[in-house]
């Protein structure tokens, strides 16, 4: 096993060698990569309702709970998250203060968060949905959000066992109230961009 990355060297999936940390350092910049069950995922980087979305909800939730007490986090944009062999990115995500007083000095995490956010878009719907979220759920990521802006929607779940339950599903401009944020109301138009 390779120390410095915590990934192990190449082995077969399915007839082909498995991709490592080597080759997601070797994509461009110009995209996101991620490795899930051997396989290299390179998507584009995200368009403007995406990244406006994304960081709207950012600051909204960083305003009203990175501080410390019962409802502290640590919540990042784009972490690096390195759980068993996979290397994930998800949008944003979050460690209750608890669990990460402090946040370490790394590249990538192998702290599972307590929550992470997908912002879905027409390329990534599809992995965000069927090869990220098992991983979450195996490693005990309590909640996920998928959040659309094409279709102005956020999806709320919840861990239930090894498997995620929907909560709730808020669509167009509703303030709305979501765990594990749910003191907090949220006011989707403005994700959006909308008046």
């Amino acid at each position: 096993m390779d120390t410095e990355t915590g990934v192990e060297g190449q082995r077969e999936v399915m007839g082909r060698e498995r991709a490592t940390y080597a080759d997601l350092e070797a994509l461009p910049d110009h995209v996101v990569g991620e490795l899930i069950d051997g396989e290299l995922y390179a998507s584009p980087r995200p368009a403007s309702p995406h990244a406006m979305a994304s960081s709207v909800l950012g600051m909204k939730l960083g305003g009203a709970f990175h501080r410390g007490g019962p409802d502290g986090w640590i919540l990042l944009d784009e972490p690096e998250l390195h759980l068993g062999e996979d290397v994930l990115v998800p949008d944003i995500a979050g460690w209750r203060r608890e669990r990460m007083p402090q946040m370490p000095r790394t590249v990538g995490f192998t702290l599972a968060p307590d929550w992470v956010c997908e912002v879905l878009s027409p390329s990534t719907s599809k992995l965000d949905r069927k090869a990220k979220l098992p991983v979450y759920a195996r490693e005990g990521v309590r909640h996920v959000w998928f959040l659309d802006p094409d279709t102005r929607t956020l999806e709320v779940l919840r861990l239930d066992g090894a498997n995620y339950s929907p909560l709730a599903t808020h669509t167009g401009t509703a303030r709305v109230r979501a765990e594990p944020f749910e003191t907090l109301e949220l006011e989707l138009a403005a994700l959006w961009d909308e008046a």
